[in-house]
């Protein structure tokens, strides 16, 4: 057994029981699907829910560990629906050390613990609920940039923080906050540009050097 859990099993599990791996979210792309949650269909509460499952890790004293999704699970929680389905992907309930525990999720690419200025923060840190994240306007800035095409969306964990510490500094914060759509064509531009080379999803005009923005 190394962890890994290889059959999809669903769970319902109350939202207040999920434990973030990663300190911030974008806010932005949380009232997006805030919206798609208010505009479903009238009646398809459970097919929604099935259709957008979380992975979730076991941790130590059957914890549940939410890995990916943050986005959705903060966005349903502010909608005040109670729970989600879940998908336990891993299962490390038997190290009950918790420094090993954080290791070996860090080894599978799990966790994310950087804070909103791109800053390493200790696990113990790490919010309790989802309610606690905290807003980083470049994560919503890397989202919105993938979505318009600025980068091909990678099976690469947490591809979007690293995009937006790449535009971390490269844009500054004050205008991000002053005229969004403005700090998001200017971060079209560096996506297209050589200096974005080394990032996942990198995805310049074909046959052409990106140029430096």
């Amino acid at each position: 057994m190394n962890g890994l859990l290889h059959e999809p099993l669903l769970h319902s599990t109350p939202i207040a029981d999920l434990r973030p791996t990663q300190f911030t979210v974008g806010m932005r792309e949380v009232r997006v699907k805030q919206k798609a949650w208010r505009d479903r269909e009238s009646g398809d509460f459970e097919k929604f829910l099935t259709a957008h499952m979380v992975p979730v890790v076991l941790g130590p004293e059957g914890k549940r560990y939410l890995i990916d999704h943050h986005h959705l699970a903060l966005a349903l929680s502010l909608e005040k629906e109670p729970s989600v389905f879940v998908n336990v992907v891993g299962d490390l309930t038997k190290v009950d050390d918790e420094g090993a525990f954080w290791n070996m999720m860090e080894f599978h690419g799990w966790t994310h613990p950087y804070d909103s200025k791109g800053r390493r923060r200790p696990y113990v840190e790490l919010p309790k609920s989802v309610e606690g994240l905290k807003d980083d306007p470049y994560r919503s800035l890397a989202g919105e940039l993938r979505d318009l095409g600025g980068f091909a969306k990678q099976a690469v964990p947490f591809a979007e923080f690293v995009w937006a510490d790449f535009l971390r500094g490269r844009i500054d914060a004050k205008a991000v906050e002053a005229d969004f759509d403005a700090a998001l064509t200017k971060a079209l531009a560096l996506a297209k540009s050589s200096d974005a080379s080394y990032l996942p999803g990198w995805c310049a005009p074909k046959g052409k050097k990106g140029k430096k923005a």
